[in-house]
């Protein structure tokens, strides 16, 4: 085996033990120790590769969002009809798929690390792009209110979004639901973009 193969494999062992790790004890309950440890891997190949835990960590959550994004935008292409909820379906379906992945999301949008929140929010750029690409889809749809520009209601959804994630942030991870969360997202998302007022049209 070529040395550039073996050296990827070897990192590739690493990123999967450490997404493991990260999954079941979060990042604060994490260490290097518990990944090489759990994963049979030498210090010395691990510090070949990573500088430190935080490395590790920010490595596991762009694998993470590259491939949420990747499969969200893969399966929204198939969609021609209700987009909200198979964006949402999707979303789910992957969480379903890929376990471990799960709780790296939720560190990551509802309470990451604050010393690596900043980088975490360069890695979600492409995620975050996606989210704000089906939104103003969703908008060019419909009427907005004269009163109220595109760029309102964009910041008005996402205000939104992060009190629901507030909701969420001081709970337990073994009492957060992600089919409980997704379906929250995805009706008040509905709500907040058609109304809870059923529009009747006057005859005549």
């Amino acid at each position: 085996m070529k040395r550039e193969d073996k050296n990827l494999q070897s990192k590739q062992k690493i990123i999967k033990n450490a997404v493991q790790e990260f999954a079941e004890r979060g990042y604060g309950l994490s260490s290097v120790n518990a990944i090489c440890s759990t994963g049979n891997i030498s210090k010395g190949v691990m510090y070949h590769h990573f500088k430190d835990k935080d490395e590790i960590y920010l490595t596991c959550i762009r694998e993470c969002f590259d491939a949420l994004s990747s499969y969200l935008r893969m399966h929204l292409e198939k969609e021609n009809d209700d987009k909200l909820q198979a964006y949402f379906d999707a979303r789910y379906v992957f969480f379903e798929q890929n376990p471990m992945y799960q709780r790296l999301f939720c560190d990551a949008v509802i309470s990451p690390p604050q010393h690596l929140a900043a980088k975490i929010g360069v890695i979600k750029e492409d995620f975050d792009a996606l989210n704000l690409s089906v939104l103003t889809e969703l908008l060019s749809e419909v009427h907005l209110r004269k009163d109220v520009t595109m760029q309102q209601a964009i910041e008005v959804f996402r205000l939104f979004q992060d009190f629901i994630n507030a909701r969420y942030k001081m709970m337990p991870y073994d009492e957060f639901d992600i089919r409980e969360h997704e379906e929250i997202c995805s009706r008040s998302l509905n709500i907040l973009l058609y109304g809870v007022i059923e529009r009747r049209e006057e005859n005549g």
